[in-house]
This record gives structure tokens, C-alpha cells and sequence, in this order.
């Protein structure tokens, strides 16, 4: 017979699964009557009223008039308060740093990107970083001290300690402790990974991956990388090198990308920068010159791609990066390229993210790390809303307090963007099913 302190545990643990399964649905929704909340969430109705005024109380869910035009008698609905808080997420690759500013929901209020080359220094490299954040924050109308979490991913093998342990592409990347450098930014917490997992993130969970458990991420720009999702999770693997297969000199990842840019077919006024649209563009229109390219590039792609297919596997291979753009010349001639090699060949799609994935991916990891510390805890207790800075660290009165928010001679903030996005809800763990429909 369970004793009356494992009963209460019991209890406890429910009313925290009711909770989360209130806020899951509430996120990334528009308001919601308690009717609503109970037939999503499979709660009785009363139990419904009881989480959702637990989680007013806590300061989470704001209850809002009744809709305009209702007939009947008026039902009150609620909504989850996104915008009590914000997160970043910074890109910092090879050619540009690109930054983005997202509520709690993960819905993108601003992006911001700023050239850079593999031979800018490191110190101006972080600058370009703290600056792409700056112009987010500018044109979203925030402070720095709204930011509850930063999420950053770069280009080489990073540690769980946030530490670049190798870089092929960066001058002076390697050995740069970079949770120690872009922490120092920002008054909250931050979490640093390699760029191709954060984008294999955002896809898993609101890009052409969700639901889907097994796939293969390639990350195709101006330099090539992959990653691995494997039973729904991003693989990071022992070490932290899982998916990195372009390492191999076999695969010829790393020069890859020139086929395109150094192509004879692109205009010589064109950058380099732009060179691969122009190479795309010709092959569209059916140049020897450009086909022969992209036909090269494929051989190499095809090759890395190939040995991760036959290792993992996967439902799904993802064309992601800047390169998803020409997927209309480019996945047909991978399909065939994988087909006389691969077992079996799974479904390949375009990612629409773009060369947004890392920056989305970056928010996403911010956003799972609040989720974890604030609505996760180890005593199965949402954190109140008036109590977070004591688990975020971020707030005026919480941990760094330098605000660098604005930085002069710099008036125009080349591109800056400000809109709204909606990348989907994170998701929140399942609670389990109780007797009388409960969750």
C-alpha cells in the first residue's frame, strides 16, 4: 500500500503534467476559451479551471475578455504572456553573423545579419555578433536586459562546454571559449553549439523534420556540414564530431562549394558571395559550363551524404543552408546519385528556413533551456513569473548588469529586419494518462 507521502508525490507530479499540458497548448495559439483548453489538453473542465487559474496566479496565462460578436453568454479565454519574455539566437559562420530575437513562443520579432570573412579577427568576429543582437533589439523596441536566454552556433567542433575545439574555416577559431566570450554580452544565461546541429533543431522541431525520428540534415552553403537526428533528438554523439562526415578528405566537402562559385559561367563583376545563385541560375537555363558545376558538386555531396544514409538509415534527408534555394536543380541529381549506391533511398526534402536555420535553431535552444529551468524543475514546480530571474539570471537586477544596447556610428543597421515569424510551438513533454480523461 503507497504511503501518504508517495500518494501526495503521486499528485504533485500530475498536477505539474496538467500544467505543462495547459501550456503546451496555449503556446503559439490564439486565446483559448477553458472549453478549448479542456477538449485539446483531454482535462475534465474543472480541472482545466483549476490549472489555468494556478497558472494565472503564477503569472504565465492572462485572462482576456470575451471575443467580439459572441453570442450567448460571454466565455472568458487566456492566453500564454510569450511576450513577458525574449530570447536571441546567433549565427556566427564563416561569411556573415546573422542574429534574431524571438518571444517565449519562439516567434521572430527581428533578424539582423553582418558580414564578416574567414580572416576577420576573433575579437571583431564577437563584435559582429554583440551588433547583429544590438540591431534586433533596436528595431524590436527592447533592451538587453529583456533577454532571458541566448542560444549561438558556430561553424566547427564545439564542446559542451561551449568551447570551439577545432575550426578549419575561421582564422584563430580554435580554442576560443565562446560561452565565455559571448556570455560576457549579455545578462542571462547562454548555450553554444555547432551551427549544423541548431539548424538540424529547428528542423526537427518547425521545419520539413517535424515528427519525423530518423534524418539526415545537410547543411549546403559556401561551406558544407551535416547533421544527425536520430530517435527524434539531434545526435551530438561521444565526442561532439557525430555527422561531421565532410571532415573526411575522401568526401571533398570542404572544397566542394567552390565548383559554384568559381564557376566560368557567373559574371566576373559578380561576388563571391553571389556566385552560386548565378551558377544555379545558368544551369537552370541548361549552360554546359554551369550544369557541368552543379554536376560536380553534386558527385561530392552525394559521396558524404551516401555513407550517412547507409549508416543511420533515416526517413528524411533535409537540403538545408543557403543552397535550399536552387533545390530544383539540386535534389534531383542527389536522388540519382544516392540511388546507385543506397540501399534504400529516403525522402529528400528542401528546408524552408533557409540561411535562418541556425538562427532558429539557436532560439529553439534557448527557449528548451527556459522551458527546463522554468517550467521543468527537479521539484516538479513551475517557477512564478516575478521569480525567474533567479533561474534565468537575466532581468535589471540579475546577473550581468552592463548594458551595451546601442552602439554609435552606426546608424543604419544594414540588414535589419523586423517582422513576425511563427517557427511553431517547442513542445513541452507528454503527460501521462490518468483515469477520467485527466493528463
Amino acid at each position: 500500500m503507497a504511503s501518504a507521502a508517495e500518494l501526495g508525490g503521486d499528485l504533485s507530479r500530475l498536477r505539474h503534467l496538467n500544467s505543462l499540458a495547459v501550456v503546451d497548448v496555449l503556446r503559439g495559439a490564439e486565446p483559448l476559451t477553458l472549453t478549448a483548453v479542456a477538449e485539446r489538453t483531454g482535462l475534465s473542465r474543472p480541472s482545466t479551471k483549476d490549472v489555468v487559474g494556478q497558472l494565472v496566479e503564477l503569472g504565465w496565462v492572462e485572462e482576456l475578455g470575451p471575443a467580439q460578436g459572441t453570442v450567448g453568454r460571454p466565455a472568458r479565454r487566456y492566453r500564454f504572456r510569450a511576450d513577458a519574455g525574449h530570447v536571441a539566437g546567433i549565427d556566427i559562420g564563416v561569411h556573415s553573423v546573422r542574429a534574431a530575437v524571438a518571444d517565449l513562443d519562439g516567434t521572430v520579432h527581428a533578424q539582423s545579419h553582418r558580414p564578416v570573412s574567414p580572416a576577420t579577427p576573433v575579437g571583431e568576429r564577437i563584435a559582429a555578433a554583440d551588433r547583429a543582437v544590438t540591431d534586433c533589439l533596436d528595431a524590436a523596441g527592447l533592451r538587453r536586459t529583456d533577454l532571458w536566454a541566448v542560444g549561438a552556433g558556430t561553424t566547427g567542433v564545439v564542446d559542451r562546454a561551449g568551447t570551439v575545439q577545432y575550426c578549419a574555416g575561421v582564422a584563430d577559431w580554435t580554442g576560443v571559449d565562446l560561452a565565455d566570450r559571448i556570455g560576457a554580452l549579455f545578462p542571462c544565461a547562454v548555450q553554444i553549439d555547432n551551427d549544423s546541429r541548431l539548424a538540424a533543431l529547428a528542423e526537427r522541431e518547425r521545419g520539413v523534420a517535424r515528427d519525423v525520428d530518423d534524418a539526415v540534415f545537410l547543411h549546403a552553403g559556401r561551406r558544407t556540414g551535416a547533421a544527425l537526428i536520430v530517435g527524434g533528438r539531434v545526435h551530438r554523439g561521444f565526442g561532439g564530431v557525430a555527422g561531421e562526415v565532410g571532415m573526411h578528405p575522401v568526401t571533398h566537402w570542404v572544397t566542394a562549394a567552390s565548383y559554384l562559385h568559381d564557376c566560368p559561367a557567373v559574371p566576373p563583376d559578380v561576388p563571391k558571395s553571389d556566385a552560386a545563385r548565378h551558377t544555379f541560375a545558368a544551369a537552370r537555363d541548361g549552360d554546359p559550363i554551369a550544369v557541368a558545376a552543379v554536376e560536380r558538386y553534386c558527385d561530392d555531396l552525394a559521396l558524404g551524404t551516401s555513407a550517412m544514409v547507409m549508416t543511420l538509415d533515416p526517413e528524411l534527408v533535409v537540403l538545408g543552408g543557403g543552397f535550399s534555394r536552387a533545390a530544383d536543380v539540386l535534389l534531383p541529381r542527389l536522388r540519382r546519385r544516392l540511388e546507385d549506391v543506397c540501399l534504400r533511398v529516403p525522402e529528400l526534402r528542401a528546408s524552408a528556413l533557409g540561411e535562418d536555420c541556425v538562427a532558429a535553431g539557436a532560439i529553439g535552444r534557448a527557449v528548451a533551456y527556459l522551458d527546463r529551468e522554468l517550467f521543468g524543475g527537479a521539484a516538479g514546480q513551475i517557477v512564478p513569473l516575478h521569480d525567474r530571474a533567479r533561474f534565468t539570471g537575466s532581468g535589471d537586477s540579475g546577473g550581468r548588469t552592463a548594458d551595451h544596447h546601442g552602439h554609435p556610428g552606426d546608424p543604419r543597421r544594414p540588414g535589419v529586419r523586423a517582422d513576425r515569424r511563427d517557427p511553431g510551438g517547442q513542445g513541452t513533454p507528454e503527460p501521462d494518462r490518468a483515469a477520467g480523461g485527466a493528463r
